[in-house]
This record gives structure tokens, sequence and C-alpha cells, in this order.
């Protein structure tokens, strides 16, 4: 990393101090550590499920791939509501009343599991009201975190929560993995615990959660929103960049697949390629903590959208576990590198009054990339395989980074995160 001759930013140990941001982290890592639990046993779930009713490797790599249309269209839906109750209501609040959401989710899951009721319908029904409770989590999260520690420690603290869910994300696969060979209902009643945790840890939180309010309607505050992201074309261009960076290249929806019918490595191998990103993020994240990037902020953000796209073509040609988990770790740690950058420039320049709405537009573009891309994993797959579509992926990706530098040149040329 870039670096001065001096550390312009307060020491991570300042983030000690803060006593509700460390509950808002205690909550952020628990309540990611059940989410990858939960996607774990859901995708493996809905395969299993496809496999045993006599659907091909295509048409459940597609189901598993609807699963994430599913959570999808309500965070696309829900958006500019949701930003615009992150900026008018207390952050807490919205956020209790999400983790009360996906508690009741995951409590289906676990006991239509148990009593061996599951479906594909019922699967698709819970990750859209799954996606509903995220819809309002994702701008209130984000909103109530810069709230919580001085503006100086912003940038360690973005560092800190992507942490927090990368550690999480290296556990929580493994763990779901382990769970679901046992007893896929126990995946789900472990979640649960975890989200109940989560929601105890944000009502331990002092501080107040309320926004200063700005006036207008509702309708008026949400343009307000869209407006800011469109005239701000580094915030447009780092969260659209990211859309279809990884929108192209989610080699991750197809994970299933890989580990039953390619690499033939079954539940607990399926844990261990869905910590392979996370390993890898993981590394990354400790190194911007303890040394935040500088200068050519821009740079590194394309350079690591381009090895993710690399990574991800790496992944799909492997048929070796050893090297599809360093792909996926190395595709994981570019990936948090760029998700880094994008983070920090996007809650360094937005005001906290607009913080909600803009984050639930970003919400949008990184459900579009996450979930919408597990859709389009499972499309592509549906027609080419699911190695030509991890590959289809890892291309558009690269050819994605370069559109992207020449649209975006005031991205590209960035510098400074402070």
């Amino acid at each position: 990393m870039a670096e001065p001759a001096s550390d312009p930013l307060p020491s991570a140990r300042a983030l000690l101090k803060e006593r509700d941001y460390l509950f808002f982290w205690v909550s952020r890592w628990t309540g990611s550590f059940a989410a990858q639990i939960q996607s774990v046993a859901m995708g493996w779930q809905m395969y299993a499920i496809a496999r045993t009713s006599g659907h091909t490797v295509k048409e459940s790599s597609f189901l598993v791939g609807m699963l994430g249309l599913a959570a999808f269209v309500p965070v696309f839906l829900l958006a500019l509501t949701a930003g615009e109750t992150a900026d008018r209501h207390d952050r807490k609040t919205v956020l209790m009343f999400c983790w009360a959401g996906e508690i009741a989710t995951v409590l289906t899951l676990a006991v239509t599991t148990w009593r061996g009721v599951t479906s594909v319908p019922l699967l698709l029904v819970v990750a859209f009201l799954f996606g509903v409770a995220r819809a309002f989590f994702a701008p209130a999260s984000t909103a109530l975190g810069p709230m919580l520690v001085p503006r100086a420690l912003l940038p360690r603290a973005i560092a800190w929560n992507s942490l927090a869910w990368q550690t999480a994300s290296i556990i929580g696969p493994a763990a779901g993995g382990f769970l679901v060979a046992q007893s896929t209902s126990a995946a789900y009643f472990a979640t649960f615990g975890l989200y109940l945790a989560s929601a105890l840890t944000v009502a331990l939180i002092r501080a107040s959660g309320q926004p200063v309010v700005n006036p207008g309607s509702r309708w008026t505050l949400m343009k307000e929103g869209l407006a800011y992201v469109w005239n701000q074309k580094i915030v447009f261009g780092a969260i659209s960049l990211d859309l279809f960076a990884v929108l192209l290249g989610g080699a991750t929806a197809l994970l299933p697949v890989f580990a039953r019918d390619i690499l033939h490595i079954g539940a607990q191998g399926f844990g261990i390629l869905r910590s392979g990103p996370a390993i890898g993020a993981t590394i990354v994240a400790l190194l911007l903590a303890a040394r935040p990037i500088y200068s050519k902020a821009g740079l590194f953000m394309f350079a690591g959208v381009a090895v993710f796209g690399l990574a991800t073509c790496v992944f799909a040609l492997s048929r070796n576990l050893g090297l599809s988990v360093a792909a996926l770790a190395v595709l994981g740690g570019a990936d948090m590198l760029s998700v880094y950058v994008r983070q920090t420039l996007v809650q360094l320049v937005t005001p906290d009054a607009m913080r909600g709405r803009v984050a639930a537009v970003s919400s949008v573009f990184i459900g579009a990339s996450n979930e919408l891309g597990e859709f389009e994993s499972g499309v592509v797959a549906r027609f080419l395989g699911p190695v030509g579509a991890a590959l289809f992926g890892g291309i558009g990706a690269l050819i994605v980074t370069g559109v992207w530098a020449g649209l975006f040149p005031a991205l590209r040329k960035a510098d400074r995160l402070e």
C-alpha cells in the first residue's frame, strides 16, 4: 500500500474506546456468520431437493440461481422506501425490525426442514421474505455505523466492518457445511441463535440512531438521494463498477454444482470452497485495517476488479481442490480491495443526512451484483453449463474493468482516501 512518512489517521486502538461501535461490530459479526450458514444451507438444500426430484445438473443450477433472484427482487422494489426510512427514523429501531424479520424466516426453515416438508417453492418464498428484511437492513446498518465513531476513525472503521464480515465468512461456510452434513435443520437453528444475539447487541447501543431529517415529502427525499448518486460521478462509477463486475463474475453461486458434480467433494468440501473467498478477503482486510490506502485509490480499485476476473477464470478451469480454493482466495482478496475503496469513497463524500438513501441505492447495486448475479450464473449455466458460466463471468468482469476505466476517468484518478 502507498504510505506517507507518518500515519495521518488515529490508531486502530482508538476504536476499542468506542463502546457503541464495539457492540455494532459484534452484531455485524454474528449477523454475517448467521447469514453465511443460512446461505450455505439454502443453496445446498435447494440443489439437493432439485437433484432428488429428477432435475438435471443444469436445471438444478438454474433453481439455485433462482434463490438469488427471489432475494434480490424485494431489495430492488423497496430500495427507495428503505433508504428514506433510514434517513427519517431511528436507525437502531429499523435494524431491530429487520432482525425480527430474519429470525422469523430462518425459524420457518428450521421447523419445516425438521418436519421434512421443505420444498422448492417454500425456499423461494423464504428467500423473498428474507430479501424484504435485508432491503431495510442494508441502508440502516450502513448509515448507523458512521454515527458511532469520530469522522477521523471512519476509514479504519470501514476496514474493521469488512473484517467482521470476512472473518465470519471464513467460519460461516465451513460451519454451515459441517452442520448441513449432519442436519440441515441444525444449521437453521444455529442461524436463529446467531440472529438473536445480533439483535441483542444492537439493543445495547446507547447512542441515538435518529438522523437529522431534511424537510420535504417522502418522494422528495427519495428523488434527492437518486439525484445525489447520479451527479456524484465518483459515487455512481464506483457502485456501478461493482454491480457489473460481480454480476458477471458471480462464480460463488455455482459452488454447490462444482462441489457435487465437478470436483466431487460433497457437503464438507462445499463448505471449504465457500470459505475460500473469505480467506483471501480476510487477509486483505487485515492489511487494510493496519495500513489503509493513502493514495492512488482509484487504481487500486480497478486493479482489484481485474484480478477478480482473472481469478474467476482460473477457478472455472480448475479440477483440483487446492487450486480451486487458491483461486477463490485470490478472488476474495481482490474483491475486498475494490469493496474497501468503494465503501470508503462513498461514505466519506456522503453527508450523514443522506447516508440512508445513498446506501439504499448502493444496496440495489450490491444486491444486483450478488443475488441477481446468482440468477445470471444460473441462467448462463442452463445453456453453457457451470464451467462455461463461470468462465463467461470472469471474462466479462475483465471487459467491464476496461470499459469503466474509460467511462469514469475521475474514479480512475481518485487519489487519497481522507
